[in-house]
């Protein structure tokens, strides 16, 4: 059973990066077909995807997230990392990392929570 875990600051100031670390247990993030996929909901509004790092190390991010987003990935530790830079406000929400399949996600982290204070 795949499983993935958040880990990062819950609280960024604004201007800031914020940073979150995926953990991945039970699976490979090297292992063909898969990717592994940043998604966001923000208090009151529906999932936003972020971007995603591919099974051989490629990288592709939401168009309006493109400018401030890196993601990364640590194939000896089994991780990858987001980091969104320059935060307001607008980036408080919960963020989950996922295994995606053909671009459906089937496999999320429990999620978790980052406020962005002003």
């Amino acid at each position: 059973q795949v499983q993935l875990q958040e880990s990062g600051p819950g609280l960024v100031n604004a201007s800031q990066t914020l940073s979150l670390t995926c953990t991945v247990s039970g699976g490979s993030i090297t292992t063909n077909p898969y990717y592994w996929s940043w998604i966001r909901q923000p208090p009151g509004k529906g999932l936003e995807w972020i971007g995603y790092i591919g099974y051989r190390g490629n990288s592709y991010y939401s168009p309006s997230l493109k400018s401030r987003t890196s993601i990364s990935r640590d194939t000896s530790k089994n991780q990858f990392s987001l980091q969104l830079r320059s935060v307001t406000p607008e980036d408080t929400a919960v963020y989950y990392c996922v295994r995606d399949f053909t671009g459906t996600p089937n496999y999320w982290g429990q999620g978790t929570q980052v406020t962005v204070s002003s």
